[in-house]
């Protein structure tokens, strides 16, 4: 088994463990998980529960065909939300704080610093707090759609040092172990490539949404935020009892060494960009060479239609090397890009930044285009 330690952790627990028959919650695989967060929280720790199973739980509470409605969902969710708050309220014991997000919500940089202080505030207070998609009011467009990288969102807003997703398997494997007599469980990875991405498959069981892709997703997230992910079996209790040793039994996603800032974290992972700057030869050499701002002197073309402190991609000859927030509108850079900055004054009336985009602004990352707003 491979070694770990943490002191902040965000646990993610899947909606197998808290509805393992999919109707109602269950102390079936809830109380060692419970159990190992309280012996945690003694030791100093901080811990954030991210908790799936609210419209699972609710099953059996509202009539459902085999079919289940978006509306219906959304009621199912209301009502499961609070059986699921009260189960977890009664294994710990102590006060605990309910958040409800949308990825409008972790978008939004003014939200995500009110969620991020929002948490530690409840930390800091004793307070177990317990996060979960928004599923009653959350429609398609605002979902992040997954807890696994709602989990790795909320491990990046509070800086933890540790991500731990509990599901119905053991860790990533080499193959499908339900399928392959033959897959062995990886201990650890040190890089999330394409090889590892092709180890996931489907969702595995009946009652979540997420697949293994999800859980991969997530620890890249992290991994590239600094942050260790560990991906392990909830339903055994011999899970709890090693990683209270501070062993890993299942599989251990390494961080890689990260000196970004947490607002750069933000751009890099949550913030969804509303368009895109086309920028020359020259700019493309400053930003990625010698980590200069973007200028307006150095961009071509505008695309998309977004306000000031939007994220935009930034490209060059079609690939993409990088998103940041920027300083002015769509409508703004129309008119400015190509000139310039002193005479952006001119140009606008006004000047309230020399750079379209500010290098403590920006984060080199590589993301296909398609990932622009359409308009």
């Amino acid at each position: 088994m491979t070694a770990f330690n943490w002191q902040t952790a965000v646990i993610k627990i899947g909606s197998a463990l808290v509805s393992p028959d999919g109707a109602g919650t269950s102390d079936k695989f809830l109380a060692d998980i419970a159990n190992f967060i309280i012996e945690c929280r003694k030791q100093g720790k901080n811990v954030v529960l991210v908790s799936s199973g609210s419209v699972a739980a609710a099953r059996g509470e509202i009539r459902t065909g085999q079919a289940v409605s978006p509306g219906k969902k959304s009621a199912m969710a209301a009502i499961g939300q609070t059986m699921m708050m009260a189960t977890w309220s009664r294994l710990f014991g102590v006060t605990c704080a309910q958040l409800l997000l949308t990825v409008e919500d972790l978008n939004d940089r003014r939200r995500f610093v009110n969620i991020k202080n929002t948490m530690e505030q409840l930390l800091d207070e004793g307070v177990l707090p317990i996060v979960n998609e928004n599923d009653t009011v959350a429609i398609d467009e605002s979902k992040v759609g997954d807890n696994d990288n709602l989990a790795a969102h909320t491990a990046i807003a509070v800086q933890a040092d540790c991500l731990i997703i509990c599901t119905d398997v053991d860790g990533l494997y080499t193959g499908n172990p339900r399928l392959d007599p033959q897959a062995q469980l990886i201990p650890s990875v040190d890089h999330i490539d394409e090889g590892i991405m092709g180890l996931a498959g489907g969702a595995g069981s009946s009652v979540g949404t997420g697949g293994m892709i999800t859980k991969l997703q997530a620890a890249q997230k992290c991994a590239e935020s600094g942050i260790q992910t560990l991906l392990v079996n909830g339903t055994k209790a011999h899970t709890f009892r090693q990683l209270a040793k501070g062993s890993c039994p299942g599989t251990l996603f390494l961080a890689k060494n990260d000196d970004s800032t947490a607002r750069q974290d933000w751009i890099k992972h949550t913030s969804h960009p509303k368009g895109e700057l086309v920028v020359d030869h020259g700019a493309y050499l400053a930003m990625t060479e010698r980590g200069a701002s973007l200028l307006a002197a150095g961009i071509t073309q505008v695309v998309g239609k977004f306000v000031a402190d939007d994220a935009v991609l930034v490209t060059h000859e079609g690939q993409v090397i990088g998103k940041g927030l920027a300083a002015y509108s769509s409508a703004e850079i129309q008119q400015i890009k190509g000139a310039k900055s002193a005479q952006i004054q001119y140009i606008l009336g006004y000047s309230d930044s020399a750079e379209v985009l500010h290098r403590d602004d920006f984060v080199r990352i590589a993301h296909d285009v398609s990932q622009v707003d359409a308009q």
